[in-house]
């Protein structure tokens, strides 16, 4: 078989499916790249046996059909050298060996593997839940919630995000159990109520193939795997098995103290005095009254401190509170609106953050964080 492609066009896309492979594989086979020609159609097909993503590329020349595997690597290596221009890739009867031509020269890669072993894909059960979902929406909800996801080899549900569908909308949930996101989007609409929780991994495979696209997006998901349809480009992955907590319980519904501040003054205020904080700890305090909040740290170990007073609007009691700096900024740093509420209750129960002003009338973010005791 052979054909002729874009060397940007195929480099590209290669070097997005290559996020796939491990650095270190129990199947030597899965450190290559199945490239397959059938029906004017190039086929590349990356996978680690949990996540599978496959591309597509519509040829106008070429001739035959067959597959091949490929070592990635050396494959993408030799690609990205190629300033822009059509490359002619022929390969063997005997699918042995693959060669690459230019305007300047041959380059020949053997394959060591017999591309018949490449691992099958999975097929969806019987009683598969189809959906049709906006990229926006898709994009935003791993967006908002991917850094919530934990790392837990012990509480593998907590290592991905929590997607619920609803007939009237869909949610994105994700916690490491010290910080938890909740993103809903209310201009959705399903047939059926359902769940799965997506792996971190697939998640920010899809989210770096939705900054490319602004297409609708169809999803399959069955008890075992999800099936994620682009437009060029299809992503097959394990969903993790469990069962999510309850999120919702530990969200608290009664938080009369509420601080109104500017997101941005507060996240340079808390950065700052952040470095001051005990390295093994990372606390700081914040002591809130009526209009101002006083943002402290020390590092008794090494007589370091510093505290900063930021303005604010507040309703409620006088509070002093602790938080895990480097969690309360990653919080921040992950809300666009140009003010934020804190709800609390007291310096023991969770704080919530919410963003002050909507951009999008149909979504609702929330983002909870668990405090930390400050010392008398």
């Amino acid at each position: 078989m052979n054909f002729i492609v874009s060397s940007s066009e195929i480099s590209n896309k290669l070097q997005l499916l290559s996020k796939v492979i491990n650095a270190k594989n129990t199947l030597p086979i899965l450190n290559n790249f199945l490239l397959q020609l059938k029906d004017s159609k190039l086929i590349i097909t990356a996978s680690d046996l949990e996540t599978t993503l496959i591309s597509t590329i519509e040829l106008e020349t070429y001739s035959g059909e067959g597959l091949i595997t490929i070592e990635s690597k050396r494959l993408i290596d030799i690609l990205k050298e190629f300033p822009e221009q059509p490359l002619t890739f022929n390969v063997d009867d005997e699918a042995t060996k693959l060669e690459i031509t230019s305007d300047k020269g041959t380059y020949t890669i053997a394959s060591r593997d017999n591309a018949e072993d490449f691992p099958q894909l999975p097929d969806a059960d019987a009683d598969v839940k189809k959906m049709a979902l906006s990229s926006d929406i898709l994009l935003n909800g791993i967006e908002k919630t991917f850094f919530a996801t934990a790392d837990d080899e012990l509480r593998p549900v907590m290592n991905g995000i929590f997607v619920e569908i609803f007939e009237d909308k869909i949610n994105f949930v994700a916690s490491d159990a010290h910080k938890l996101v909740r993103y809903i989007r209310s201009d959705f609409s399903a047939d059926f109520v359902s769940s799965f929780i997506l792996p971190k991994k697939s998640a920010l495979i899809i989210k770096n193939i939705l900054l490319k696209t602004d297409e609708e997006v169809n999803i399959q998901f069955d008890n075992k795997n999800t099936f994620v349809d682009f437009n060029d480009y299809k992503i097959i992955c394990r969903l993790v098995e469990g069962n999510y907590p309850s999120y919702n319980a530990v969200i608290p519904t009664e938080n009369p103290n509420k601080m109104t501040i500017d997101r941005v003054e507060f996240y340079t205020a808390l950065k700052r005095v952040s470095i001051f904080s005990n390295q093994a700890s990372n606390l700081i305090k914040l002591s809130i009254d009526a209009n101002n909040v006083n943002i402290s740290a020390q590092d008794i170990d090494f007589a370091l401190s510093a505290d900063e007073s930021v303005p604010c609007s507040f309703i409620g009691d006088k509070l002093q509170i602790g938080f895990k700096s480097t969690f309360l900024i990653e919080i921040l740093s992950n809300i666009d609106s140009q003010e934020i509420v804190m709800e609390m209750s007291d310096p023991t129960r969770a704080g919530i953050i919410l963003p002050a002003d909507k951009e999008n009338e149909n979504e609702d973010l929330l983002m909870l964080l668990m405090p930390m005791m400050v010392n008398a």
